[in-house]
């Protein structure tokens, strides 16, 4: 069974951006990568709960299961040592991720309050990062089974080797960029 996103994307997209962005043939055409779904939980130095919490929601939002990730340093002031678990995270690829995607661009973000679109703010190398200051505008997530409410990261990885390109396609996927002025 194929996702409606992957499918325009292989079907329509990728002539289309090559195209666009004259490109001399269609492996140059970018495409998606990886999409990387990262919670920070900084009650998890004090509460070990909070972090299967955490990750029984993350599980739940990305459809299948999350890893705990692990302070790389010790920092004193955080009262965080070396290989503490501190966080979860999801890494989608294939077609896990292009189904994250389209619930993200079609149902997730049009039900963020007050949304004007996201930022156009790439990281030089293709690649975007979202944050979501709330998980609760997932259509997965029960308010009445969640005990504490944290923000999430969403990092999209692209095979583009330009902000421009990654645009592009990002664009095309029908991602909602705030209007330039």
């Amino acid at each position: 069974m194929k996702v409606r996103l992957e499918e325009y994307y292989k079907s329509e997209l990728v002539e289309k951006l090559k195209k666009e962005l004259d490109l001399a043939n269609v492996m140059q055409v970018p495409r998606l990568v990886k999409v990387v779904v990262n919670i920070g939980v900084k009650e998890a130095v004090t509460d070990s709960k909070a972090l299967n919490g955490a990750k029984d929601v993350l599980e739940k939002i990305v459809g299948q299961a999350a890893v705990k990730t692990k302070a790389r340093k010790s920092i004193a002031g955080f009262k965080i040592r070396e290989g503490m678990a501190i966080g979860v995270k999801a890494t989608l690829r294939r077609r896990s991720m292009y189904v994250f995607l389209e619930k993200l661009i079609n149902a997730t973000l049009p039900a963020v309050r007050d949304f004007h679109g996201i930022n156009l703010k790439f990281d030089g190398s293709g690649n975007y990062n979202l944050g979501l200051t709330d998980w609760m505008v997932f259509p997965e997530i029960d308010y009445d089974n969640v005990d504490r409410v944290s923000g999430l990261n969403v990092t999209i990885h692209t095979s583009a080797d330009s902000d421009e390109h990654a645009y592009a396609l990002l664009k095309g996927l029908g991602m909602p960029f705030k209007k330039e002025n």
